[in-house]
């Protein structure tokens, strides 16, 4: 109820200054802005506008604001991740029936998610082939919504698709011969990582980020890394690394860095910066587990 109300606010607002380009597409955070931002290249009229703003993270818990309402009622199409990701989805969907969604993990065989918060895990763009399939429906999606804009749409997903099936082969490549394969992670965010680059997920400290964990979890999570040979610890810069700490702490076990693009520059974004992301992630994984 509270979300139709701020949205008939909205509604009539629309008579005042357009918050968005007359031709726009809306995305739901940071990976799926990245993705968009490329294939809509150098299109002059065509302009993407990001919901949550890029320090947000992962939409665990996000809340749509008054802001990101106006831009949904005035956007063509709204790009979204899917699998879960956008919890408000729903609300979207009632309140604004009429506007096309592209979700881009279909296609995508989802895995399930281990904390039960939600049926499947979210984080399908961290395997850069489903990436590949995830830019696949984006471009569709944006080639729909505007076709007028069809011929460069596309040429810029040839040109897009190609940079990331060479990311795909090199994180391939790079890490097919390590001499260790098990990781332990501080959030549920590398799965599709791990299955796509023969790496196997032993443990997940906190299934959802920067929850606390009691003293009997961290004390089986000692033991669960002790009796695994002490394998590499991976945080992530988005979020506190307190838990990882006390377990490196009581078992020697090193800790790394692993960044899960969800956050970024939130102006002069390289095109690149997925890519960016993702070969700092091989270098830290070959690091860490070469030994």
């Amino acid at each position: 109820m509270k979300l139709r109300k701020i949205l008939a606010a909205v509604l009539a607002s629309l008579m005042l200054p357009a918050l968005c380009a007359a031709e726009t597409a809306v995305t739901s955070f940071y990976p799926i802005y990245l993705f968009a931002l490329n294939l809509t290249e150098g299109i002059e009229g065509l302009e993407v506008y990001n919901l949550a703003p890029p320090g947000t993270g992962c939409l665990h818990d996000y809340q749509l604001t008054t802001g990101d309402l106006k831009a949904l009622t005035e956007a063509q199409v709204f790009l979204i991740n899917g699998g879960g990701m956008e919890s408000y989805l729903a609300h979207v969907e009632e309140a604004l029936p009429q506007l096309p969604i592209v979700d881009a993990s279909q296609g995508i065989a989802l895995l399930p998610s281990a904390s039960g918060e939600t049926p499947f895990n979210a984080h399908v763009w961290l395997d850069a082939g489903n990436a590949c399939v995830m830019v696949n429906n984006l471009a569709e999606g944006l080639k729909e919504a505007f076709p007028q804009h069809a011929e460069a749409l596309e040429a810029n997903r040839a040109d897009y698709l190609s940079r990331l099936e060479q990311l795909d082969e090199t994180l391939r490549d790079g890490l097919k011969d390590v001499p260790r394969r098990d990781i332990v992670t501080f959030h549920e965010a590398f799965p599709y990582f791990a299955e796509a680059y023969g790496l196997r997920v032993a443990a997940v400290v906190a299934l959802e980020p920067d929850d606390a964990l009691s003293p009997r979890q961290l004390s089986d999570l000692i033991d669960t890394v002790t009796a695994l040979g002490n394998p590499p610890l991976f945080t992530e810069p988005q979020y506190q690394t307190m838990a990882a700490e006390a377990v490196a702490g009581a078992t020697g076990a090193k800790i790394y860095e692993l960044d899960p693009c969800v956050t970024g520059p939130e102006t002069e974004i390289p095109r690149d910066y997925y890519e960016q992301v993702m070969l700092r992630n091989l270098q830290v994984l070959q690091n860490a587990l070469k030994e």
